[in-house]
């Protein structure tokens, strides 16, 4: 029999998508399960995104440019602009989601062997992009106990050699909410600044900051301006995951220029994505506060009662829609297969996304999960006490 390469042998599983099979046969037994595993939000997408769609008028359904339409892109910018974030069509390069950007921003900047610094807990997709380009992910690990504060510079100084070329950050943070602070923006960008690093940095969820702290874009620090590689995408500002529509942003021509090889090969990003895309950025104003105002009530619901359950800790996270609490229990991994497996309360349990998976080296995360709080709040107010009575039998067994 053929051998599969090594390449797909080191490509992890998404530690979110690996429990499908025990949802799936626990919702076959007639099992409700609250989906907290997975960053779906159950808002709808603006109207106008969807009138985009109900008003399709083509005869033919074409490739489009391969860093996607210039009047999404020329849209972007204008978007961009209301964060202090000055950009040309022509440095704006629509992807297939965020997930495609990160991946061409890696085959871009590295090199078979190279290295990047990620702080973690960290996207678990980011582990799957760094195997893709055959590159090597260095964690600089960040803990529970301090609010997930990214680590003292010096943690990342013992990492650089000459193998690295770049840091990876998400801010707001997936999977812990937390928000880096302006210092700790200057502290990455002299570091980026001293080694030539590139600076990647996701930003999807920028619209999702929950605090006064001020929003600080990669492309708020001054002097590395040819450093930066931003992601950026749709799906969660609008509710628009499916579309996959996301962006590379990056002032460096020579970057754009190699991005643009691959894009080119896999020809155009998605056609109707990209119509119900620009149509979106029109929303109204009311679309975002109301969608905002809901996080913030969701937040204080999930938190609050993460909190009041007997062994469990969640430290307050600052923006996205996710949190990373502490259990009492063994192993998450374990603990959140039985809750589909071997556990239900009243007919329902609940679905959680193990923390482990967000780690790339083996030992952390073990009794830690990602909590996504995209569901209603009378659903999230269901799933904990779920979740206290799940935690109760399994530490009882």
């Amino acid at each position: 029999m053929p051998i599969i390469s090594e390449r797909a042998e080191l490509m992890p599983a998404s530690p979110i998508r690996k429990l499908v099979p025990l949802a799936e046969a626990a919702k076959a037994r007639g099992t409700k399960i609250y989906h907290l595993n997975i960053g779906q939000p159950d808002l709808p997408t603006p109207e106008v995104g969807l009138e985009a769609v109900r008003k399709i008028d083509r005869t033919v359904l074409e490739y489009s440019p391969s860093d996607g339409y210039r009047s999404l892109r020329q849209k972007l910018a204008e978007y961009y602009e209301q964060y202090q974030i000055k950009l040309t069509p022509d440095e704006i390069i629509v992807t297939a989601g965020g997930s495609e950007a990160v991946l061409f921003a890696f085959l871009s900047c590295l090199n078979p062997g190279d290295e990047i610094i990620v702080p973690e807990p960290a996207y678990a997709n980011y582990m799957a992009f760094a195997v893709s380009a055959g590159a090597t992910i260095r964690p600089v690990v960040s803990t529970i106990e301090e609010g997930f504060a990214l680590p003292d510079v010096a943690e990342f100084e013992k990492l650089i050699n000459p193998r690295t070329r770049g840091i990876l950050i998400c801010n707001p943070n997936n999977p812990t909410g937390y928000l880096y602070t302006r210092r700790e923006m200057e502290r990455i960008r002299d570091l980026v600044k001293k080694h030539d690093l590139f600076l990647f940095s996701d930003e999807v969820y920028r619209e999702f900051i929950y605090t006064g702290s001020p929003y600080i874009s990669a492309f708020h620090l001054e002097g590395i301006e040819e450093h930066v590689v931003l992601i950026d995408s749709v799906s969660k500002r609008y509710s628009e995951c499916g579309i996959r529509i996301g962006a590379l942003i990056t002032k460096n021509r020579k970057l754009r220029d190699a991005v643009m090889k691959f894009c080119q090969a896999r020809l155009s990003p998605p056609l109707l994505g990209q119509l119900v895309a620009e149509a979106s950025i029109d929303a109204p104003r009311s679309y975002s506060t109301e969608m905002y105002e809901e996080y913030i009530e969701r937040r204080k619901c999930l938190i609050d009662g993460l909190n009041r359950i007997p062994g469990v800790y969640s430290p307050i996270p600052m923006g996205a829609f996710y949190t990373v609490a502490r259990l009492p229990v063994d192993d998450s991994d374990r603990f959140c297969a039985w809750c589909l497996s071997d556990f239900e309360y009243e007919g329902e349990t609940v679905m959680m996304a193990p923390a482990s998976g967000f780690y790339s080296e083996p030992g952390y995360g073990r009794n830690e999960v990602r909590i996504a709080y995209v569901l209603k709040k009378e659903d999230l107010q269901r799933a904990l006490v779920i979740l206290a009575k799940a935690l109760e039998a399994y530490n009882n067994r």
